[in-house]
């Protein structure tokens, strides 16, 4: 039976009721995402908040996170109650389509659904947190352009084999890649995920490569370098 908990250094996030589990993806991007100018930070799609919880331990911003699953709302407010940034982070349940404060983001991440099987499981809110119909593409596009501040952020973490064709459904809405990062599993294997950080100006664009493990159970010291002030056993 999966652990209904994932403990972290500083907090620690259930996640027994939400669809999608605690995994590497969200880490990474809540770990990579550049936070230095974040005053007002959103996260989409937010599910047990350990985005957001990873983002306040991060800085001193304001975050919201926000999400369709009443299930996952009402655990990532939990989460959130009992860690030590609860009075910087507020959960809401709305679907980012008809999200509207009166303010704008300086900086937007999501790690959004990306599956797009032909055939379900039989699971609805597995499938809602999974599959691209629930948030598309060009809704979470046309979402971060309409809330996001003239020289805010917007970071995803995406499979590799979808990164162009998000690319160019951002630049076809003024969004320009500034930052990507291939994810690679081992070393000398096609990349798995990519992280990807856009912007509203044509900027020179910075393109790396992270290697998770360089052999068998021995993470690499990139990889670890990212992810220490978070995974317990890390130093």
């Amino acid at each position: 039976m999966r652990n209904p908990f994932f403990r972290f250094k500083q907090f620690t996030v259930w996640h027994d009721r939400c669809a999608m589990k605690v995994g590497t993806d969200g880490v990474l991007l809540g770990a990579w995402v550049c936070l230095d100018n974040a005053r007002n930070v959103l996260d989409i799609g937010t599910g047990s908040g350990l985005i957001s919880l990873m983002v306040a331990q991060r800085c001193p911003a304001q975050v919201t996170g926000i999400d369709i699953d009443a299930d996952a709302v009402g655990q990532a407010y939990e989460n959130v109650s009992a860690s030590p940034w609860s009075g910087r982070i507020r959960i809401c349940k709305a679907d980012v389509a008809n999200w509207e404060e009166g303010k704008l983001y300086d900086t937007i991440v999501s790690n959004p659904p990306f599956f797009q099987e032909q055939v379900h499981c039989p699971d609805n809110q597995r499938n809602a947190a999974r599959h691209t119909e629930s948030l598309t593409f060009e809704r979470l596009l046309d979402s971060a352009v309409r809330l996001m501040s003239e020289d805010g952020t917007f970071s995803v973490i995406l499979p590799a084999e979808a990164g162009e064709r998000f690319i160019t459904l951002a630049a076809e809405r003024h969004l320009y890649l500034l930052r990507r990062t291939y994810v690679h599993s081992k070393p000398s294997v096609p990349p798995k995920r990519v992280l990807m950080t856009f912007v509203r100006t044509i900027q020179a664009c910075g393109t790396t490569h992270l290697v998770l493990e360089e052999e068998p159970r021995k993470y690499s010291s990139e990889y670890l370098s990212l992810v220490r002030d978070f995974y317990l056993n890390l130093g």
